[in-house]
C-alpha cells in the first residue's frame, strides 16, 4: 500500500487545544497505516521559507501534548500566501501574491491533502486555496468563537475560564477598595468571551460590541451600586466595544502583512468616558490581554479539540474537501468553508442569554 502525505498547519493567534487537534489527526492517521503526517512550521511560511521547515508529526512527537498550550508548529498571522510580506531588492518590505508558488511546492512536496487550523482569516485562505484546485480541509479555531456555522470553537471555554478567574479576584478588590473596576477582555467584534464571563462572574455592567452602550445609563448603573458613597461596582467590557455614535477603540498596525486592526485600550477609554460624565467613584482599569490565549486547555476544549482533529482526518480519507470540521447540536459535522465564512458569529442582543443577564438585573449600557 503506497504511502500518502497530509500536510498540517496552525495559522492566525495562539489558542488553547492546538496541540490536542494535532495529536488527534496524527492519532486516527496512524490507524490507516499509509499515511505520512508532516507539520508546517509558522502556518503556510514552513513551506513558503528556503530553506523549508517542516516537521514530522508522529506518536513520538505529538505524545501527550494535548493537555500543553500554544502549538507545536508555532503560528503566526502574517503569512497570508495572498498578502506575503517580502524583501525586496531594495531592503524595503512589500506584500505580493505567493499563492500559486505555494501550491506549486505543495504538490511537489507529494501532499495529498492539506488540514489547516484556523481562524477566519486562516479560513478565507483556506477557501481561497480550494478554488485554486488544493485538497483542503478547515478546522475552526478562535477564542473569539466568531466563526458561524459551528456551535463553539475550541479555546473559547478555556479563554472564558481564565477570565472568569481574573474576574473573580478582581471582584474582591473592588469591594475592599469600594471601586469600580473595569476589565477588558478579547473578542474583537464578538461579544461572547465578554458576555460568559460577566454571567459567571456576576458583572454589574457588560459592555459588548453587538450593543452600543450610551454612557450615562452606564454611570446610572453604577450609581445605583453605592450607597452613602460606599459600594462597588464590576465591569466586563469587550475589547471591541463601543459608545452610541461612537467608534471602535483600535489602531491600524504598521508591520506590514498583518492585516487586522489593533484593538487595545477601551478599558482607559471607558474609565475616562465615566469621569467625565460625572462618576465619582473610584475607578481601576485592567486590561486581560493574551493571558486568555495561553496555558493549559480546559477539558471541553481538549475533547472538542481532539474530535476536530479525528474528524478532519476522516474527511480527508472521504475526500470531503473545501469543507470545515463543526460542532452542531451537540454532534461533529462537516460544512462548506464559504458557509463557514459567509457571516461573522455575533451575539444576538435578543438571544435568550443577553435576556438573562438583563433578568438578573446585569447592564449592558443601552
Amino acid at each position: 500500500m503506497a504511502t500518502k502525505k497530509l500536510l498540517v498547519l496552525t495559522g492566525g493567534g495562539d489558542c488553547p487545544g492546538l496541540n490536542a487537534v494535532i495529536r488527534g489527526i496524527v492519532k486516527r492517521a496512524s490507524r490507516e497505516g499509509n499515511w505520512e503526517v508532516i507539520g508546517s512550521i509558522e502556518a503556510f511560511n514552513g513551506v513558503l521559507n528556503t530553506p523549508q521547515r517542516l516537521m514530522k508529526l508522529n506518536g513520538e512527537t505529538t505524545a501527550g501534548i494535548h493537555v500543553k498550550g500554544g502549538t507545536i508548529l508555532k503560528t503566526t498571522n502574517k503569512g497570508n500566501p495572498f498578502e506575503y510580506a517580502v524583501e525586496n531588492e531594495s531592503g524595503e518590505v512589500v506584500v505580493t501574491d505567493r499563492s500559486d508558488e505555494l501550491v506549486k511546492k505543495i504538490k511537489e512536496l507529494g501532499v495529498e491533502a492539506v488540514i489547516n487550523i484556523g481562524g477566519d482569516g486562516s479560513q478565507r485562505i483556506s477557501q481561497q486555496l480550494f478554488e485554486m484546485g488544493l485538497n483542503i480541509v478547515g478546522v475552526p479555531k478562535t477564542i473569539d468563537n466568531d466563526l458561524s456555522a459551528t456551535d463553539f470553537t475550541f479555546g473559547f471555554r478555556t479563554a472564558v475560564q481564565i477570565a472568569t478567574d481574573s474576574f473573580d479576584k478582581l471582584v474582591t478588590t473592588a469591594e475592599s477598595h469600594h471601586r469600580v473596576m473595569i476589565m477588558e477582555v478579547m473578542g474583537r467584534n464578538a461579544g461572547w468571551i465578554a458576555l460568559h464571563t460577566a454571567m459567571a462572574g456576576g458583572a454589574e455592567v457588560c459592555l459588548i460590541p453587538e450593543i452600543p452602550y450610551d454612557i450615562d445609563k452606564v454611570v446610572q448603573r453604577i450609581n445605583e451600586r453605592y450607597e452613602d458613597g460606599r459600594g462597588f461596582v464590576n465591569i466586563v467590557i469587550a475589547e471591541g466595544a463601543k459608545p452610541k455614535d461612537g467608534t471602535v477603540t483600535a489602531e491600524e498596525s504598521d508591520e506590514v502583512g498583518y492585516g487586522n486592526l489593533r484593538l487595545r485600550g477601551v478599558a482607559f477609554v471607558l474609565s475616562e468616558q465615566l469621569k467625565k460624565a460625572g462618576c465619582k467613584a473610584d475607578i481601576r482599569e485592567m486590561v486581560l490581554g493574551h493571558t486568555q490565549r495561553g496555558g493549559t486547555p480546559i477539558a471541553f476544549d481538549r475533547i472538542l479539540a481532539t474530535m476536530f482533529g479525528v474528524k478532519a482526518f476522516e474527511m480527508v480519507l472521504n475526500k470531503e474537501y473545501g469543507k470545515m470540521t463543526s460542532y452542531r447540536n451537540n454532534k461533529i459535522t462537516s460544512v462548506n468553508i464559504k458557509e463557514a465564512i459567509s457571516t461573522y458569529n455575533l451575539v444576538d442582543k435578543n438571544s435568550f442569554m443577553v435576556e438573562a443577564a438583563r433578568g438578573i438585573g446585569m447592564s449592558f449600557g443601552d
